[in-house]
C-alpha cells in the first residue's frame, strides 16, 4: 500500500497476504463490509462467496488439511458466525488448521445488552485451540499471527477471532505492519527411548504397526514405507491415516476403526509389540486393539497421548516421527524383524471381498461395487471423500488408497455433510487432481446449496449420491443392537431435476454397468456433476454376520 494510513480491515488483509492466504471462504454481513471489501482489493486472495456459513467453513477445514496451511472462513456477528461453529469444531477433531473470523458487535456496545449480541469468543473456546475478541487496532498483527501459529502448530487444530465492527473502520498507520511467521525446526527424538523402543521391538516375535493421522500430516510416509520394506512389519492404518502405506505394499492391512472385529484385528490380536505412529486417541479407542491391555506400546508422535488405560506406552517419544524412524533404523540394524502369514490372510481376505464385488451385477447397487467402480475411475492422488455414515464405513475399509490423504473423513466428530463442500476446498488446495464427494443422500441434502457455488465459481465437482431413502448406519445400528430400527426413513426429490436446476449435470443410475462409465464422463468434465446411485444395503447386516464368524484361523 502507498497511503500513509489503513483501516484495520485492510490490516487484517496484509496480514492474511502474509500468511500465504490464498482463499477465503464466506458470507458477508453488513457488520464486517469493509473487510470483505479490502479481500476484494487484494491481488493475491480469492474469496469465495458460499451459500451457508457451515459451507465455508468445511471448505476451510478440507483446504487446511490438504495443504497443512491454515484455511481461512468468514462470516458476519451472531447467527453467520453461529453457523461456522460445527466446520471449525470438525476441524478442531480431525487436526485440520483452520482460522474463522467473524464481526461482532462495536466496542460501543459490547458490555450490554443488545441486538444480536452473543459471546462469540466464549462459544468458540470449548471447539477451537484459541478464541478472542480483538479490543484494540494495536493488536491486529499479533493476535492474527497467533492465531495462524496455533493453528497451524502440532496438533494442529482451529482459531477464532471476533472483529467488533466499529473496530474494522479504525484507521491505523502503515507502520502497524504484520508479522513475519518464523521459520519451524524438527524435534529430535531422545536417543536412550530410540533405543530402549528398538530393544522392545528386537524382542517382539509379532510386532504390528499402528500408523494414524500424524503420519499424513507430517508428510511421513516415505519414511514409514521405508521402514516397513526394511523390516517386513505388518501395517494396519486409523481412518485418517488410509494411504500412508499403500495399500499394493504386501505389508499394509487395511484400516482399524470398524465397528466390530475386522480383519486387521487379529494382527492385533496375536501381537505383542504395537509401533503406534502419529496415533491420536481421538480416531477411535485404543481397546479396539489392546482390549486386555497386555500389549507392549510404543507411541511416536510430535505430541503426547492422552491418558487412557488401554494405552499405557511402554516408550513414549514425543518427537519428529520421520527423524525418530531414521534413528529407530540405526539402532535396529539391517535384518528384517518378521515375516507374516498372518499379515498375507488379512490382505487376501480383504482383497477377496472388493474383486467379489467389483463383478457383481445385482441392483441396487452392492456397496462393496460401488467402492470398485469408484477405485476403478480415479488416479492414484486423485481425492474421494467419503461422507459421514454407512458409505464411510464401507470406504473406510474396502477402499483401496495407495496415497496419503486421498480417502478422507470427519473421524474426530463424524460430522454429516462434509464432503460437497469439502469437496470444493480440496479442489483449489489442488487442482491437478480430481475429486469426489461420496455421500449418502442424508448427508447430500443437508448441504447441497454449494451446488450452487461450484457453478458460480467454476469449480469441477462431481457428487455420487448412494441413495437408499434412509439414515443408513443409524439403521444398521439400530438393526444390530435392537433387531429393528424406526424413525430413520424419508423420500427424496429426483436428484436429476434438482441437480439440473443448478445448472449442473444429473445422472440416475439405472443399472450396475452403468456407475463406473458414468464415473468417467463426470470426472472428465469442467462443469459439475451430480450421479444418484441406488445401493443395496441390506449387505451392511451381512458383513458384521460375517465378521462376527471370524476366528484366529485365519
Amino acid at each position: 500500500m502507498t497511503n500513509t494510513s489503513q483501516t484495520v480491515a485492510q490490516l487484517i488483509v496484509r496480514c492474511l497476504e502474509q500468511e500465504g492466504v490464498e482463499y477465503v471462504f464466506g458470507i458477508p454481513g453488513e457488520e464486517n463490509i469493509r473487510l470483505l471489501q479490502a479481500i476484494e482489493q487484494s491481488e493475491k486472495i480469492r474469496f469465495i462467496l458460499v451459500r451457508h456459513e457451515q459451507g465455508a467453513a468445511f471448505m476451510a477445514d478440507i483446504y487446511g488439511r490438504l495443504t497443512g496451511k491454515a484455511g481461512v472462513c468468514i462470516a458476519t456477528l451472531g447467527p453467520g458466525a453461529i453457523n461456522l461453529l460445527l466446520g471449525v469444531a470438525d476441524a478442531q477433531t480431525d487436526s485440520s488448521p483452520l482460522v474463522a473470523i467473524s464481526a461482532q458487535v462495536g466496542l460501543n456496545r459490547i458490555y450490554k445488552e443488545s441486538h444480536q449480541i452473543v459471546d462469540l469468543a466464549a462459544m468458540f473456546k470449548p471447539v477451537t485451540k484459541w478464541a478472542d475478541t480483538i479490543l484494540s487496532k494495536e493488536a491486529v498483527p499479533e493476535m492474527l499471527r497467533k492465531a495462524f501459529s496455533l493453528a497451524q502448530a502440532e496438533r494442529p487444530g482451529a482459531t477464532y477471532l471476533a472483529v467488533p465492527q466499529d473496530l474494522e473502520e479504525l484507521v491505523v498507520p502503515d507502520t502497524l505492519i504484520p508479522i513475519q511467521p518464523p521459520a519451524i525446526s524438527q524435534i529430535a527424538p531422545v536417543q536412550a527411548s530410540i533405543a530402549a523402543a528398538a530393544a522392545l521391538l528386537r524382542g517382539a516375535k509379532s510386532p504390528v504397526i499402528l500408523a494414524g493421522h500424524g503420519v499424513a500430516r507430517g508428510g511421513h510416509a516415505e519414511a514409514l514405507a521405508d521402514f516397513v520394506e526394511q523390516y517386513q512389519i505388518p501395517v494396519a492404518t486409523t481412518f485418517m491415516g488410509k494411504g500412508v502405506l499403500s495399500d499394493r505394499s504386501p505389508h499394509a492391512l487395511g484400516v482399524i476403526g470398524f465397528m466390530r472385529h475386522d480383519y486387521e484385528n487379529f494382527s492385533f490380536d496375536a501381537a505383542d509389540v504395537v509401533l503406534c505412529l502419529g496415533y491420536e486417541l481421538q480416531e477411535f479407542d485404543p481397546a479396539r486393539i489392546n482390549p486386555n491391555k497386555d500389549k507392549k506400546l510404543i507411541h511416536i508422535n510430535t505430541l503426547m497421548p492422552d491418558t487412557d488405560v488401554a494405552y499405557i506406552a511402554e516408550v513414549a517419544i514425543q518427537a519428529d516421527i520421520q527423524l525418530s524412524l531414521a534413528a529407530l533404523t540405526e539402532h535396529l540394524g539391517d535384518a528384517p524383524l518378521l515375516d507374516s502369514a498372518l499379515a498375507a490372510n488379512i490382505r487376501t481376505l480383504r482383497e477377496q471381498e472388493l474383486a467379489q464385488g467389483a463383478t457383481d451385477p445385482s441392483f441396487p447397487l452392492k456397496p462393496q461395487r460401488i467402492v470398485a467402480d469408484i477405485r476403478a475411475v480415479l488416479g492414484d492422488t486423485d481425492v474421494v471423500l467419503a461422507d459421514t455414515g454407512a458409505i464411510k464405513m464401507w470406504m473406510s475399509r474396502l477402499y483401496p488408497a495407495y496415497a496419503p490423504l486421498t480417502c478422507v473423513v470427519s473421524n474426530g466428530l463424524s460430522t454429516m455433510a462434509f464432503s460437497l463442500p469439502g469437496a470444493i476446498g480440496a479442489h483449489l488446495a489442488d487442482p491437478s487432481k480430481k475429486v469426489l464427494a461420496a455421500m449418502g443422500d442424508g448427508s447430500f441434502l443437508m448441504n447441497s446449496q454449494e451446488i450452487e457455488t461450484a457453478v458460480r465459481e467454476k469449480i469441477p465437482l462431481v457428487v455420487l449420491v448412494w441413495v437408499d431413502q434412509s439414515y443408513g448406519l443409524i439403521k444398521w445400528k439400530m438393526d444390530l443392537e435392537l433387531g429393528a430400527h424406526n424413525s430413520v426413513d424419508f423420500t427424496n426429490p429426483d436428484f436429476v431435476q434438482y441437480a439440473q436446476s443448478f445448472g449442473a449435470s444429473g445422472y440416475q443410475i439405472n443399472s450396475a454397468d452403468e456407475l463406473q462409465p458414468t464415473l468417467s464422463k463426470a470426472l472428465a468434465s469442467s462443469g459439475v456433476s451430480i450421479i444418484a446411485c441406488p445401493v443395496d444395503y441390506a449387505e451392511n447386516i451381512k458383513l458384521t454376520d460375517r465378521l462376527g464368524e471370524l476366528t484366529m484361523q485365519l
